[in-house]
């Protein structure tokens, strides 16, 4: 691989790289802690029509979090071995459906601040979803 080509995608690989650490962080911590997520999640959302949906929603978030940090991580060695973005381009979609899917919950638990957090992380996502994107000019 040329250098200047590595240069141009260093964005792209650094916001993999940065996806692949927030999502294994948040993702462990789920399984390692489930417990504890468990109970303050149950506390978090006890006023909303999802209480009683907590359990399967930790498990589903906690799945999501974990392929997600697995693509992204993937998809840097995909890109050196290959040269090729698509495998980081699909771990940014999932990074933004499973951002969208905390975003909701926050939102249901009427957390403002919980859920404005989650922005940035957001927008990360859409930015390495665009220097990613299947057969855009590079």
């Amino acid at each position: 691989m040329e250098i200047n080509i590595l240069l141009r995608d260093l964005p792209v690989l650094f916001a993999a790289m940065f996806t692949a650490i927030l999502f294994a962080q948040s993702g462990f911590d789920k399984v390692f802690d489930r417990q504890g997520n468990l109970e303050w999640l149950q506390g978090h959302f006890s006023k909303t029509f999802l209480a009683g949906l907590v359990p399967l929603l930790l498990f589903q978030i906690t799945v999501l979090e974990i392929l997600t940090s697995m693509l992204a991580a993937g998809g840097v060695v995909y890109y050196l071995i290959t040269g090729g973005l698509e495998v980081i381009f699909w771990a940014a979609v999932l990074g933004a459906a499973t951002i969208t899917a905390l975003f909701f919950g926050q939102r249901i638990a009427k957390d403002y601040a919980g859920a404005a957090v989650l922005v940035p992380y957001f927008l990360v996502m859409l930015v390495m979803m665009y220097l990613s994107v299947p057969g855009r000019l590079r």
